[in-house]
């Protein structure tokens, strides 16, 4: 039985791990300044947009979802033939149309995916599972990440659903978003009032940089910094004391809506990385891909790891 993990371009997790383990992108659509571009994760496209800055502030960035009649066309053509399961995870449905044109592209190919296998010369039945991953960006990479080692355990088709649906619950994420009145703006245009207009102005007026915590995409302002350098210290910090007392899988993912040098340079981020290589975890890093730079900003950063339950502030 082979099995195959559809991630969409929400999804940050390495170029390199996504091609290693024949991830498949589902893409989406991004509409910058009027201009029409197909985010496939694509990473010489992906540094492209960094350098032209078409990512910064005063350009009208949006995303669009594809159509149940793309994703249709995209599983039939791409899934079908080359898998016997295939699990689709989905940035969280509270976020994005993903999940929803997903589910309906899928009933269609679960109905009619016969002659399309036959062709391929693929023999016996083929199943799919759409599943909202209650997460975004770093978060939907580890789940991902896990979900892989899930697989390499030849489970039922059945138990890996159930499991990939129990362990996105125990997924805490971190994020650093650069410029609150950018999510607000953002937010706003697809109805989510997450992020309130004072919030967006105390943290302009007073030059605050909050680090928002919680499990999934819904979290909560756990600290207010007075620069960006100030909160990625608070996160990096929270992350290396946590590898340290014990995760649930061994991945720590860190995306970031920045250049590669400016990456490196960032707080606290090689002891991180000596921190993970000591016990064993491995650090999923990736600039932030398009989709997910245009959701939270440019500059932003968000990091995900799986732990039992616990609060940011017991971790500094």
């Amino acid at each position: 039985m082979k099995v195959g993990l559809i991630i969409d371009s929400a999804c940050d997790l390495p170029y390199e791990f996504s091609r290693k383990h024949d991830l498949f992108i589902l893409p989406v659509t991004a509409v910058i300044d009027g201009e029409t571009y197909i985010d496939e994760h694509d990473p010489v496209r992906t540094q492209e947009f960094y350098q032209s800055g078409l990512l910064q502030k005063g350009h009208h960035a949006e995303t669009h979802a594809f159509s149940a009649e793309q994703i249709h066309d995209l599983f039939m053509e791409k899934i079908v033939p080359q898998f016997d399961v295939a699990i689709c995870e989905t940035v969280a449905r509270s976020r994005s149309l993903i999940f929803q044109n997903a589910s309906e592209a899928m009933n269609g190919v679960m109905a009619n995916y016969e002659q399309a296998r036959s062709a391929s010369g693929r023999e016996g039945k083929f199943s799919m599972r759409v599943i909202d991953s209650k997460q975004i960006f770093a978060g939907q990479g580890l789940l991902a990440a896990h979900t892989l080692k899930l697989i390499d355990q030849k489970l039922s088709k059945n138990a890996l659903r159930n499991e990939v649906e129990r362990f996105s619950d125990k997924i805490f994420t971190c994020v650093i978003p650069r410029d609150l009145h950018y999510i607000r703006d953002r937010a706003r245009r697809r109805g989510d009032k997450s992020i309130s207009g004072v919030v967006a102005f105390l943290g302009k007026a007073l030059n605050i940089t909050p680090v928002i915590f919680g499990q999934g995409p819904e979290g909560q302002p756990v600290a207010k910094t007075r620069s960006f350098d100030m909160a990625v210290e608070k996160v990096m910090n929270y992350a290396t004391a946590r590898v340290e007392a014990g995760l649930l899988t061994p991945y720590v993912s860190l995306s970031c809506g920045l250049t590669w040098p400016e990456i490196e340079d960032l707080p606290g981020l090689n002891q991180l990385r000596n921190v993970c290589e000591k016990n064993g975890v491995e650090l999923l890093l990736s600039q932030m891909g398009i989709t997910s730079s245009i959701y939270v900003g440019p500059g932003s950063l968000c990091l995900a790891l799986a732990a039992e339950p616990h609060n940011f502030s017991d971790f500094q």
